[in-house]
């Protein structure tokens, strides 16, 4: 199984909740040079954040890519959410190659706890970070760390 991981892009620091905040141009710019490394190998399937700043960042995506993966909006890819839940909710998907479209702190303590099995060696993810994880299977510890791009 391939699971990447890709913080949104750089939004702007106010709105009215966190969840509204959007994607500043250089957000957008940060985005289009992660994507650009999905061109070779697009996901199969994209699973975003509801929050506007990865919704736009998703967006992005599907522009560099130039054609549609299937996309889903889960109301459990929020900062905050329970990293063993999203490993559980992912491999309900059944899906080899999966994207996810969140944030920090979920998506770095999602990664330590897949690669080192504990949510104590989380990655420090800046905006527009990309990991490439695999694995045989979507277990604590379970998953290597193949590649890791910070725009």
């Amino acid at each position: 199984m391939r699971l990447r991981l890709l913080r949104h892009g750089q939004a702007e620091n106010s709105a009215p909740s966190d969840a509204g905040r959007a994607l500043t141009e250089v957000g957008r710019d940060e985005v289009r040079r992660s994507a650009e490394r999905l061109i070779d190998q697009p996901p199969q399937l994209i699973l975003v954040s509801p929050y506007l700043r990865a919704q736009q960042s998703a967006d992005v995506i599907a522009e560099v890519l130039g054609c549609t993966v299937e996309r889903h909006t889960m109301s459990w890819l929020t900062p905050d959410s329970d990293p063993r839940l999203v490993m559980r909710e992912v491999d309900l998907f059944h899906c080899p190659d999966i994207l996810l479209i969140a944030h920090q702190p979920l998506l770095g303590d999602l990664a330590g706890l897949l690669i080192d099995g504990n949510r104590q060696a989380a990655l420090a993810l800046p905006t527009a970070a990309l990991v490439d994880l695999e694995g045989e299977f979507l277990l604590a510890g379970g998953m290597s760390l193949s590649g890791l791009y910070r725009p």
